[in-house]
């Protein structure tokens, strides 16, 4: 049967519909249907697969140069993961409030991209004297670098942290920024380029300054293409002071974020102040060893935290639209009694999956000896329940009851009971955290 011309151009308009048909349905559709919805005609053998689509990126139709020569290629975007939305984590903390340990919960999971406070950078850069100021007015100078940059990272943009690390990266090149070693991300192929064995590499992950040492200066941009190939990311801050911070971020529906706020006694809190940074509290050691407090002791020191915990814990209790499904609050005690149990629901309220990984290393990591959580004042091995209240034989009884006057709104809202005698301090059989529940906002 012969074909008159006109047939044969009806034909071609009919087979150039079809291919952009089929184009703009792979656009809004899963790629598998790349091979199912006529793109491969008769005289195109390209072989598709859902996995060519994952592991490249893209679909090059090289084979089809003849029917779609206007075509070189279709892209795919880069985070889709087993169709399961990206999450987007924040751990929002103060120091020494247990933020480190919540951060290798997060850390363990070979699905998560996790960076240890990335938001030292800013501050470095931009308000040095931070470390040391309790003013409010230039604590939130950074406050809007310090979003710029979490969105930044969380769109696995890591090149926007080279503005603020000194001395500038080189060809993306650094070796300064802060604690990489505390994430494994940064410490684990293809980011560490040394060559390591199996032990060699086990050490790295176990060990920040081995990290450092072995792997050779972090490529940023290695970096942010491994961020690319995680399922999810996860940060942890100290440097962000309350929920309401961080609106903008947590309403863009494009980063999906979640914010674990993680609270701890102010007791506690100061206690672990007092031994850790020695230098800045030593007008409060001072207090503690002669029961005489000093007339220029910096009581800002511990009533910013408090101000701070109280008008964020109140914004998330208070549960307005813009939090819901986006805010969990955990307490440090919870957490350090019943690690496994708070875990996962962690994960069931962030929506990821609790792999082996994360439970092996809880296990491993809330047994620990509390002589060694003394030596090793940034360890995350202890005992983790007695580590819980271990500030009650560290604080005088007048530290206690200035602190828990100052704070004494805090307190009730999280649970936490007041002592009014001495022997009522150092009386552990008795805890000072209620049992309380703090339910997810869904």
């Amino acid at each position: 049967m012969q074909c008159s011309w006109k047939s044969l151009v009806l034909l071609a308009l009919a087979s150039i519909a079809i291919q952009y048909t089929a184009i703009r349905t792979f656009s809004t559709r899963p790629p598998s249907l790349l091979c199912s919805v006529g793109l491969v005609l008769a005289s195109c053998t390209t072989n598709c697969s859902i996995n060519d689509v994952m592991q490249k990126g893209q679909v090059t139709l090289q084979s089809c140069g003849d029917v779609l020569p206007h075509i070189a290629s279709i892209p795919v975007p880069p985070a889709i993961h087993n169709a399961r939305r990206r999450t987007n984590i924040l751990i929002l903390a103060t120091t020494r409030s247990g933020s480190s340990f919540v951060g290798q919960l997060f850390n363990q999971n070979p699905e998560v991209f996790y960076l240890f406070e990335p938001l030292y950078h800013v501050q470095s850069a931009l308000l040095p004297r931070l470390a040391t100021s309790r003013n409010s007015a230039e604590r939130r100078v950074m406050l809007g670098p310090a979003r710029d940059l979490l969105r930044s990272l969380y769109q696995c943009h890591l090149s926007s942290l080279e503005r603020y690390i000194q001395p500038h990266p080189t060809q993306h090149l650094t070796d300064k920024l802060f604690r990489r070693g505390a994430s494994q991300s940064l410490c684990s192929a293809p980011v560490c380029e040394a060559s390591l064995s199996p032990k060699e590499q086990q050490l790295v992950l176990a060990d920040e300054g081995e990290c450092v040492k072995k792997c050779s200066p972090l490529n940023i941009s290695l970096a942010a293409s491994a961020c690319r190939t995680k399922h999810h990311a996860a940060i942890k801050t100290v440097r962000i002071p309350q929920i309401s911070d961080l609106r903008a971020l947590i309403e863009d529906p494009k980063l999906n974020l979640k914010v674990v706020q993680l609270v701890r006694d102010p007791r506690g809190i100061l206690a672990s102040r007092i031994e850790t940074f020695r230098d800045t509290y030593r007008l409060w050691r001072l207090w503690r060893a002669t029961g005489r407090r000093p007339h220029n002791l910096d009581l800002r020191q511990i009533n910013t935290v408090c101000e701070d915990f109280l008008q964020s814990v109140s914004t998330g209790l208070a549960r307005p639209r813009w939090l819901k499904g986006r805010y969990m609050l955990l307490r440090y005690e919870d957490l350090a009694r019943f690690p496994l149990q708070k875990t996962r629901e962690l994960y069931t309220f962030l929506g990821l999956v609790l792999e082996s990984s994360v439970v092996d290393w809880i296990i491993n990591n809330t047994r620990g000896s509390n002589d060694l959580s003394t030596r090793q004042k940034f360890t995350t091995v202890r005992d983790s329940a007695a580590n819980a209240e271990n500030w009650r034989v560290k604080l005088s009884f007048d530290l206690v009851v200035y602190t828990q006057t100052a704070c004494k709104p805090l307190l009730g809202l999280l649970g936490y009971k007041t002592v009014l005698h001495p022997r009522e301090l150092i009386n552990l059989s008795h805890s000072l955290v209620e049992d309380r529940r703090f339910l997810p906002f869904s």
